[in-house]
C-alpha cells in the first residue's frame, strides 16, 4: 500500500513539473518573439516583430514593446516602443528611434510618422540623406514628401557627426533629395566657431544629372581684378545637356558664355562652345609704354573691343563603317586665349576636355593660325580614304590686314593603297593618289592632281638578309583660277596652257636591311630573360634635279627636292621577359620593349665639299624600365656648325602614391629653346604640394610659374595656389587662387 500510495505522489509531481515547463516556454515564447502581420495584399504589406505586442481596444491600435521592427514598402522602423495604428498606418515611436527609407535614415528619440505616404515628423534627430553623404540634425526634422525634409534649428555637414570640421547651420533647412536644399539665416562654422553669415543659401542635394546652378568660380588677377564665373546646368534629356555661364570682369565687362553636348551612340557625339563680351579695353596705341591690355612678343595691336571664342568637336558615324569628323576653332582676336587661358571657359580646360573626351587637341594659346577641319575618312585593311575641308583661320590677317594669302584646302582627297604583293611574292605595289583645291582670298588658287605608284623588288640573299629595290613615278597636274603670265612670259602661249601644267618626276630608291638578336638569362627584379636585337639598314634614295619654276607652288609637293643620299642607321632594341602571377589564373608571361636606340647617319654625294655631305647625325632614345618610369629624346647634330640644330627630351615618373614628375626641354636652334617643369608630391596623407614652370632660354623670361598647395579630409579639401605670367617687355599677370571642396556641396573660392 505505501509503495503504491508513494508511486502515484512522484508520478503527479512529475506531471505537474512537466506541465510547467511547457506553460514556461510557451508564455516564454510569446513574450519574445512576437510577430503581427497585416495588409490586403503583398506590395502594401506591414509586419510588426517585437518582445511584446499587445492590442488597445480603446484606440484601436497595436501596441508593441521591446526591440521592435516594423517594416512596410521598403521602409524598416526600429525603435523601443511603437503605437501603431493599422486603419489609417500612423506610427507613434520613442527610444533609440532608427528609420531607413531607402538608403537615408532618420534617428531621434522621438517619431510620429504616417507609413502610407511617408510623412512625418522626427524630435531632436538626425537625417543622413546617401546620395551625397549629408547628415543634417534639427530639433524637429519634419518628413513632407518621399524625398523632402524640413528641419527647424538645423545643422548641416558631410563630415562624421559629433565635432565636425565644418558645418552649415539655420533657422531652417528645406531639402529635396536628388534636387536642391536652401538654408535660411545660414552661418557657415568651422570647428563650430562661425566664419560668415549669408541670410540665404542653396546647395546641390543630387548626383543624377539635373538642371540646376552649379558652384561658382571666383579668382583675383593683377591684370583684370576680381573675376566671378556663375554656371547653370541644363539637362536638356538623357543624351544631351547644356551649361550656361556668366563671368563677371571687374575691370573688363561682362562675360556671357554656354556648351552644348550632346550623345548619339558611342560613336556619335559632340560638343558646341562659345563666350563672348564686349570689352571696355582695348590696345591700340603702339605708343603707350605700359601696354597693360596687349602683348609685345607678337608686335600686334588688338584694337578690336567685341571679343568671342567658338569652337566645336564632333564625331559622326557614317554608313558603310565610315567615320565623319568636324573641328571648329574661331577667335576673334589673337590675345583673347591668353587673356582667358584658364576657369570654367578658358583654353587649358578646353582643350582638356577636347582631348579627354574626342581624343584631339586644339591649337596651343599662342597660335594665331586657328585650324578649322571637316574630315571624312574609311579604312580598309590595306588601303584608306581621307576627304577633307581645311580653312586656316588667321586671326590677325582676318581682323587687320588688307591682304589674306592664308592657303586653304577646300577640299583634299586622297586614297592610298599600302604595299601588296602583285607577282608571286617577288613584286610590290603601293599608291598614293591625292585632289587638292588650294584657295587664297588674295593670291594664286588652283586645282591640283597628284598620282605617285611605287614597285618594289625585293630579294632574300644568303643568310637573314633583305635588299628591297623601288621605283617610283610621280605625275602631279596643275590648273590655276588665275592668269599666270608672270611665269609664262611668251605672250604666244594660250591662256589655257597658261593655267594648265603638268609635271612628272621618277625616283629611285634601295633598301638593304638584316636583323641580330640574343637572349640572355636574368635573375633580378623580377627579370627572367632580356633580348636584344639589332636592326641595321642601309639606305639609298635617288630623285633627278628638275626645274620646276614653272609649277604653281602651293605646298611642298610642288617642290621635289633632288636627292643622292645615303642613310646608314643602327637600331637597337631590349626586351625583358617575366612571369605574371595573379590569383586564380595561371601564371603568363610578361614582355616589356624597355629600350630602343635609334642612330641614322645621312650623306649627300651631290655636295661639292665633301666635308659637308655628312648631313644632321639624327639620334631617337626611348626608356621605359617600368610601367610608371619614361624617358624620351630626340636630337639633331650638324658636322657642319658642329653643334647641336634640335633636342627634344621629356622624362615622366609616376608612383602608387600618387607622385607625379614631368619635365621637358625643347630646342630648336635660333627658333626656340624651352624649359618645362611639371610636378604633384603628396607630403602627407591629406597634403599635396604641385606647381609647373615654364621658361623661355632665349628670351630669358618665365613664361608661366605657379606653385600650390592642396589639403586634403574626408569631408572637404582646400587648395591655395599662385601663377604667373610674363610678356618679353617684363609686364606680369599675377594670380592667387584659394579654392575650397565641400564634399557634397561643391567648390568655391577666389
Amino acid at each position: 500500500m505505501g509503495y503504491r500510495r508513494l508511486s502515484g505522489h512522484i508520478a503527479r509531481l512529475i506531471l505537474l513539473i512537466g506541465t510547467a515547463v511547457c506553460l514556461f516556454f510557451l508564455i516564454s515564447a510569446s513574450t519574445h518573439a512576437q510577430t503581427l502581420s497585416g495588409g490586403t495584399d503583398r506590395d502594401n504589406s506591414w509586419r510588426i516583430l517585437a518582445d511584446r505586442i499587445s492590442y488597445d481596444p480603446v484606440e484601436n491600435a497595436y501596441i508593441a514593446e521591446g526591440n521592435v521592427v516594423i517594416t512596410h514598402l521598403g521602409n524598416r522602423l526600429e525603435a523601443d516602443r511603437v503605437q501603431f495604428k493599422s486603419a489609417d498606418m500612423i506610427v507613434r515611436a520613442s527610444g533609440s528611434i532608427f528609420f531607413t527609407t531607402g538608403e537615408d535614415s532618420l534617428q531621434g528619440d522621438r517619431l510620429v510618422i504616417d507609413m502610407a505616404d511617408q510623412t512625418g515628423t522626427l524630435y531632436a534627430g538626425r537625417i543622413f540623406i546617401h546620395e551625397n553623404n549629408f547628415h543634417i540634425t534639427g530639433d524637429r526634422i519634419m518628413k513632407t514628401g518621399e524625398n523632402t525634409y524640413f528641419v527647424e534649428d538645423a545643422c548641416l555637414t558631410t563630415c562624421e557627426p559629433g565635432k565636425p570640421d565644418w558645418s552649415i547651420t539655420g533657422t531652417d533647412v528645406n531639402v529635396t533629395v536628388e534636387g536642391y536644399g536652401t538654408v535660411r539665416h545660414a552661418a557657415f562654422r568651422v570647428r563650430g566657431i562661425p566664419v560668415f553669415y549669408v541670410p540665404w543659401f542653396i546647395f546641390p542635394a543630387k548626383t543624377d544629372r539635373q538642371s540646376g546652378l552649379l558652384f561658382p568660380n571666383m579668382e583675383y588677377s593683377s591684370r583684370n581684378g576680381f573675376e566671378f564665373i556663375q554656371p547653370y546646368f541644363w539637362a536638356i534629356s538623357d543624351h544631351s545637356d547644356a551649361t550656361f555661364y556668366y563671368h563677371h570682369i571687374q575691370r573688363r565687362g561682362e562675360k556671357a558664355g554656354f556648351e552644348y553636348r550632346y550623345v548619339a551612340s558611342e560613336r556619335s557625339k559632340g560638343t558646341v562652345m562659345f563666350d563672348g563680351f564686349e570689352d571696355r579695353r582695348v590696345d591700340d596705341d603702339p605708343d603707350d609704354p605700359d601696354r597693360k591690355w596687349g602683348y609685345t612678343d607678337d608686335r600686334l595691336l588688338r584694337p578690336n573691343a567685341d571679343r568671342w571664342w567658338f569652337r566645336m568637336k564632333a564625331d559622326q558615324k557614317l554608313p558603310a563603317d565610315a567615320m565623319a569628323r568636324l573641328d571648329l576653332d574661331i577667335v576673334s582676336d589673337q590675345d583673347y586665349l591668353r587673356d582667358f587661358s584658364h576657369g570654367y571657359t578658358g583654353h587649358r580646360h578646353t582643350s582638356s576636355y577636347f582631348e579627354s573626351e574626342f581624343n584631339r587637341d586644339i591649337d596651343d594659346r599662342n597660335e594665331r593660325i586657328r585650324d578649322n577641319r571637316v574630315n571624312i575618312n574609311r579604312n580598309w585593311t590595306a588601303s584608306s580614304f581621307n576627304a577633307d575641308l581645311v580653312w586656316h583661320d588667321d586671326v590677325a590677317a582676318r581682323r587687320q590686314f588688307d591682304e589674306n594669302p592664308t592657303l586653304q584646302r577646300l577640299p583634299v582627297v586622297s586614297y592610298n593603297v599600302l604595299k601588296q604583293p602583285l607577282v608571286q611574292n617577288r613584286m610590290y605595289g603601293a599608291i598614293n593618289t591625292e585632289y587638292n583645291y588650294f584657295f587664297r582670298e588674295d593670291g594664286v588658287s588652283g586645282h591640283r592632281a597628284d598620282l605617285h605608284p611605287r614597285l618594289y623588288f625585293p630579294f632574300y640573299p644568303a643568310g637573314n638578309f633583305t635588299f628591297e629595290p623601288a621605283v617610283g613615278f610621280r605625275q602631279t597636274l596643275w590648273y590655276t583660277d588665275a592668269d599666270r603670265s608672270d611665269i609664262f612670259a611668251d605672250d604666244s602661249i594660250e591662256e589655257d596652257l597658261k593655267r594648265y601644267t603638268h609635271r612628272g618626276i621618277y625616283d629611285l630608291s634601295a633598301d638593304l636591311t638584316t636583323d641580330f638578336h640574343r637572349v640572355y638569362p636574368v635573375s633580378a627584379f623580377g627579370i627572367e630573360k632580356i633580348k636584344h636585337g639589332i636592326l641595321p639598314g642601309l639606305r639609298y634614295i635617288y630623285i633627278p634635279d628638275v626645274d620646276q619654276s614653272e609649277y604653281p607652288d602651293f605646298d611642298e609637293i610642288d617642290r621635289i627636292e633632288n636627292k643622292n643620299q645615303v642613310a646608314l642607321s643602327v637600331t637597337h632594341f631590349f626586351t625583358s621577359r617575366q612571369t605574371l602571377t595573379r590569383p586564380d589564373t595561371d601564371p603568363e608571361p610578361y614582355y616589356n620593349l624597355f629600350a630602343r636606340l635609334m642612330i641614322e647617319q645621312p650623306y649627300d654625294f651631290d655636295y661639292e665639299e665633301k666635308d659637308d655631305a655628312f648631313l644632321p647625325l639624327y639620334t631617337e632614345f626611348d626608356f621605359t624600365p617600368a610601367r610608371l618610369v619614361s624617358f624620351h629624346a630626340d636630337t639633331e647634330y650638324s658636322h657642319r656648325e658642329d653643334a647641336f640644330i634640335s633636342s627634344n627630351n621629356s622624362v615622366r615618373l609616376r608612383d602608387i602614391l600618387g607622385t607625379n614628375f614631368r619635365l621637358d626641354y625643347r630646342y630648336r636652334k635660333d627658333i626656340n629653346k624651352t624649359l618645362y617643369l611639371e610636378m604633384e608630391v603628396p607630403l602627407k596623407k591629406w597634403l599635396t604640394a604641385y606647381g609647373d614652370f615654364e621658361r623661355s632660354l632665349i628670351d630669358h623670361t618665365n613664361v608661366e610659374l605657379s606653385a600650390g598647395l592642396r589639403y586634403m579630409t574626408d569631408c572637404w579639401s582646400a587648395a591655395f595656389s599662385y601663377r604667373v605670367m610674363e610678356d618679353l617687355d617684363g609686364s606680369k599677370d599675377e594670380r592667387y587662387y584659394l579654392l575650397v571642396h565641400l564634399y557634397g556641396l561643391g567648390e568655391f573660392g577666389n
